[in-house]
């Protein structure tokens, strides 16, 4: 059966991170594996209460699992392997809850930070889609000392004071305190000869290309995450995520409403009086349109699945065309005469004949 994020956490559907993280909190310390060893029952519903966090806390993943369920996810969201996995990926939070072996752990093993790249493209990118190639400056696992931070044919040692733990506990009364380990600085790990290369941090920095798909249809503000590409983990734990944050260019020919594009269409009021085949700027080329008969200047004519797509969907936007009738402010005589003509001939039509015997009417009864 599938988990209810929102009821593992037992938190409502419009909470905040803030709300959300408090809940997951209180969860993992209720149970926690020091305070239930042994109790496999607890392990599980610690387990589950880390998978709903990792969903719920990411904005992205929330958005699609909110819409689509755990088929949104794509097999974004997972169980934890181990708790171990768990205690180095929410590193932040289990270095808050001192007084469990925890916090030993993720002293020790640290997850790496994520790391934000503002990418600007072009409409023309934006809306067929693209896989660009970025040179990114991070840091990476150290080469030599594969993160160890020790040199070759040396060794990393555990810390003979704290054995380890990353932390000591002192007694004042009748509370006792854990407190980070100052032989080790809170590693649990003694490194007697540090590598020469990454000065025993076990990491190095370099430069990184890295491909980049942008998915069809993406506007400004759009998030795309890349697992693992942030900065690595220290002392073993995982690497951070990157996400690129878009900023998409406009385009002249058009107006970006969501999904769909709106542009204008100036004909003259005799094109919108009879008629007429025009053709209106698409994403592909040109695109036929009929002007139907006594079209009004700021009409919308929509033109259904010439728009943007929705990524990931099959499903496109529309494009909108507004149509702005021209007056003509320079007339020959003979133009002239032949609209004073049209207007004549209006006049004579019995329609206005009958419009102006009601209004002779309305007047001599005193009715405007």
């Amino acid at each position: 059966m599938e988990l209810d994020y929102y009821e593992v956490l037992g938190v409502h559907r419009n909470a905040d991170e803030s709300e959300i993280k408090t809940a997951y909190r209180k969860l993992a310390m209720k149970y926690h594996p020091d305070r239930n060893p042994g109790n496999a029952e607890a392990e599980q519903k610690f387990k589950e209460a880390a998978e709903a966090y990792d969903v719920l806390r990411d904005a992205d993943k929330r958005a699609r699992y909110d819409r689509f369920g755990h088929a949104g996810l794509g097999g974004g969201a997972g169980g934890f392997g181990s708790t171990e996995d768990i205690f180095s990926h929410f590193s932040d939070i289990f270095g808050d809850l001192f007084g469990f072996s925890s916090a030993g752990r993720a002293s020790r093993a640290m997850a790496g930070a994520d790391l934000r790249y503002n990418l600007t493209i072009s409409f023309s990118q934006a809306a067929a889609g693209d896989e660009i190639t970025l040179s990114l400056p991070k840091h990476i696992t150290c080469p030599d000392c594969k993160g160890s931070g020790a040199a070759a044919g040396s060794s990393v040692e555990t810390c003979r004071q704290c054995q380890g733990h990353g932390q000591v506990r002192r007694t004042q009364g009748f509370f006792q305190i854990a407190m980070p380990c100052t032989a080790c600085q809170g590693t649990g790990r003694i490194i007697t000869k540090p590598c020469p290369r990454c000065k025993g941090e076990g990491i190095v920095a370099d430069t990184r290309e890295l491909v980049v798909r942008i998915p069809a249809g993406v506007d400004t503000g759009t998030r795309l995450r890349v697992r693992g590409e942030g900065e690595p983990g220290t002392h073993g734990g995982p690497p951070g995520d990157l996400y690129v944050v878009l900023s998409v260019e406009q385009d002249k020919r058009w107006q970006r409403q969501g999904q769909d594009l709106l542009c204008r269409q100036e004909i003259s009021f005799v094109q919108a009086a009879l008629g007429h085949r025009v053709e209106v700027p698409g994403l592909n080329g040109p695109l036929p349109l009929e002007i139907p008969r006594g079209t009004q200047s700021g009409s919308l004519l929509r033109m259904p699945g010439e728009g943007l797509p929705y990524p990931g969907r099959a499903t496109r936007g529309d494009l909108l065309v507004e149509v702005r009738v021209l007056t003509p402010v320079r007339l020959s005589e003979k133009q002239e005469e032949i609209l004073r003509q049209f207007e004549a001939a209006a006049e004579k039509s019995p329609l206005e004949k009958v419009k102006k015997a009601a209004k002779k009417i309305g007047k001599a009864m005193g009715i405007d």
